[in-house]
C-alpha cells in the first residue's frame, strides 16, 4: 500500500529530514511519477486520486492471507488497512457495526466516533485495537489524516519525506527509499499519527516522543526513530471520558 499527503494535509515530523540530503531531489519526483512507480509491475494496482491532498494506492501482489491488504470507503472517508484484528468481533458490538464489516470500515466508524466529538480519548482507541496491523485513513471533508501501527510491529510500516516535502507513507520499504532518499524511517511502532496532533503514543501518551537519529550502513544519519521519553510528561493529555472536539486533538 502506498499513500502521499501534501503538507498542507499532514506535515512530516523534521526528524524525517536527513542533514544528508541536502534538499536533493529524490529519485521518484512527483505524485504522479510516485503512483506511475508504485503500479508498474503490479497487476492490478488500483490509485485514488485526493486532487490537492494528495493520493492512495494498493494491490494484492504478493498479498498474505495472514496479513491481508483491505481497502474501504465510507462517506468521503478512505481507509488502507494492512493485517488482521484479533478482537474485530467485541469492537463491531462495540461501535454497532454488522458482522461482515471488515477492519477498514471499523477503523472508519473509530475515526467518525473520535471526529465528532466521542467519549474516548484517540489514544484509548488505538490501544482498542489487538492484533497485527498498519492502517492509512484520509478524510475528504476535513482534509486530515489517521495512521497508526501496532506495538510489536508485525506490519512492516515505513514513512519519510520527498523534496517537496510530502508524507510518503508505504508497506514498501524501497517504494519509501526511491522516493525519499535517506529522508526516511520506519514508522514508530505502538504509535499514530494525525494532521491536528502529529506524532503520539497510544501505549505511552502520558509521555513524550523524541527523534533519535539512525544511521544507515554508511555510516550517514538518515530520518530518525521516533522512542518514548520516560522522564518528559506532555503538559495536558485529554481524560478518558472528556468530550474533546477530534479537530483539536
Amino acid at each position: 500500500m502506498l499513500a502521499v499527503f501534501d503538507k498542507s494535509v499532514a506535515k512530516a515530523p523534521e526528524g524525517l529530514k536527513s542533514p544528508a540530503s541536502g534538499g536533493e531531489e529524490s529519485g521518484v519526483a512527483g505524485i504522479p511519477a510516485l503512483l506511475q512507480h508504485f503500479s508498474d509491475g503490479k497487476a492490478g494496482a488500483v490509485s485514488i486520486n485526493l486532487g490537492s491532498s494528495g493520493a492512495l494506492a494498493y494491490c494484492s501482489e504478493k498479498k498474505s492471507p495472514f496479513v491481508p491488504r483491505i481497502f474501504a470507503v465510507v462517506d468521503n472517508m478512505f481507509c488502507l488497512f494492512e493485517g488482521l484484528l484479533e478482537n474485530i468481533g467485541h469492537l463491531k458490538q462495540q461501535y454497532g457495526l454488522t458482522k461482515t464489516a471488515n477492519e477498514p470500515i471499523l477503523i472508519i466508524e473509530a475515526y467518525r466516533t473520535l471526529r465528532d466529538r466521542g467519549p474516548y480519548p484517540a489514544p484509548q482507541v488505538v490501544g482498542d485495537l489487538h492484533g497485527k496491523f498498519a492502517f492509512i485513513l484520509f478524510d475528504s471533508t476535513t482534509k486530515s489524516i489517521f495512521i497508526a501501527s501496532n506495538a510489536d510491529g508485525g506490519v512492516p510500516f515505513f514513512w519519510g519525506t520527498d523534496a517537496e516535502e510530502h508524507l510518503v507513507l508505504s508497506d514498501d520499504v524501497e517504494i519509501v527509499k526511491k522516493t525519499c532518499g535517506k529522508s526516511f524511517a520506519p514508522f514508530p511502532k505502538g504509535c499514530f499519527f494525525t494532521s491536528a496532533k502529529g506524532l503520539e503514543s497510544f501505549e505511552h501518551p502520558l509521555n513524550v516522543l523524541k527523534p533519535v537519529p539512525r544511521v544507515d550502513s554508511q555510516g550517514e544519519v538518515c530520518g530518525a526513530t521516533y522512542k518514548v521519553d520516560s522522564d518528559t510528561k506532555k503538559k495536558s493529555v485529554p481524560r478518558v471520558g472528556s468530550a474533546a472536539d477530534w479537530s483539536s486533538y
